[in-house]
């Protein structure tokens, strides 16, 4: 990897369409935003539309020509993931570039609509059922790549296939790093089932290092409370440590554009005091891990209800019985 790169060394994206999850603000403004400056045709999808339309008003502010379009996205609604992926196929034919980039944490254990943990479904799940829903779009024409965002907390995270939903037991870093470990081990099961069906895209992993956004704002009438001690001092920590959203975007954009990154490869943001640039990572053990990649591939389509056709070509030796449904589901 180029040890100089930064959003200079991006190619010209005329012609290109692209998606990005969580584009009203933070990591993914900034994704969406240089996007758009190379000539993509970019989708901002995000949950609350005002904030996200006050987003593509700044970007195209800043970059007159941009060709931007807002479509509300709520990963907590799977209804709402469908309603998505069935309206932006009606629009385009094709997608190359799907970033997602969504995330949440803090806050007190909540359960979206579907009945799932809010931070499991938003962080993972729902990322999981927009990738399937968007197949038929990404394989319209080859070269199409999904960009997952993880954190460099996964590499602490582990997956309890016993209590995913945290029905049991749920702290604040240990459901985060979870739901990011998934992440991860979804964007390398993805690539790797795509090159054994000899799908025409490609999966790629990243995290953007320690960077400033407002993950850990506190929102006190969704929560119902202020930020906790621990919560303030995750808060702390980025202010101190982190990087500003446009570097922490870097290395995402990287795994998007660059014509030399490699989907075999983990890509993240170089830590402090270390200049800040996109650096290849050490994977960690638990996302290379088969027996759990497909354990936790094969629960996601229960859980979701999203089947990636063409890419289920095995046959696996672990499906959830009706009864470990229930268990899954913290029922």
């Amino acid at each position: 990897m180029k040890t100089d790169w930064a959003v200079d060394k991006m190619p010209s994206l005329e012609g290109r369409t692209a998606v990005v999850t969580g584009a009203s603000g933070g990591i993914g403004y900034e994704i969406a935003l240089q996007l758009a400056t190379r000539g993509a045709q970019v989708v901002l999808a995000s949950r609350d539309w005002n904030r996200t339309d006050l987003a593509r008003y700044r970007i195209q502010t800043t970059s007159p020509g941009a060709r931007l379009e807002t479509m509300q996205l709520d990963l907590a609604s799977l209804s709402s993931v469908r309603s998505f992926a069935r309206h932006f196929q009606e629009r385009h034919g094709n997608l190359d570039i799907l970033v997602n980039n969504a995330g949440i944490s803090g806050g007190p254990r909540r359960e979206t609509e579907d009945g799932f943990e809010r931070i499991f479904q938003v962080n993972y799940l729902g990322h999981f059922a927009l990738t399937g829903l968007l197949l038929p779009a990404l394989c319209s024409r080859p070269g199409a790549r999904v960009v997952t965002m993880s954190s460099d907390i996964a590499a602490s995270g582990r997956i309890d296939f016993y209590d995913l939903q945290g029905k049991h037991r749920y702290g604040l870093v240990s459901t985060y790093a979870q739901s990011k470990l998934a992440n991860l081990i979804f964007a390398f099961e993805l690539e790797r089932r795509a090159r054994q069906a000899g799908a025409p895209f490609s999966s790629f992993a990243t995290h953007p290092g320690i960077a400033r956004t407002d993950l850990f704002s506190a929102k006190n009438e969704e929560w119902g409370r202020s930020l906790t001690v621990g919560e303030k001092l995750l808060q702390l920590v980025q202010a101190l440590l982190g990087r500003s959203a446009d570097k922490g975007a870097l290395p995402a954009l990287y795994q998007a554009t660059d014509r030399l990154a490699q989907s075999s490869r983990y890509v993240g943001g170089a830590k402090w005091p270390r200049r800040f640039r996109p650096v290849i990572e050490p994977i960690p053990r638990q996302a290379r891990d088969q027996t759990i990649a497909t354990r936790l591939w094969e629960i996601s389509k229960t859980l979701s209800g999203v089947h990636y056709e063409g890419l289920d070509l095995l046959r696996y030796p672990w499906t959830p019985s009706p009864a470990r449904f229930d268990l899954l589901q913290g029922r």
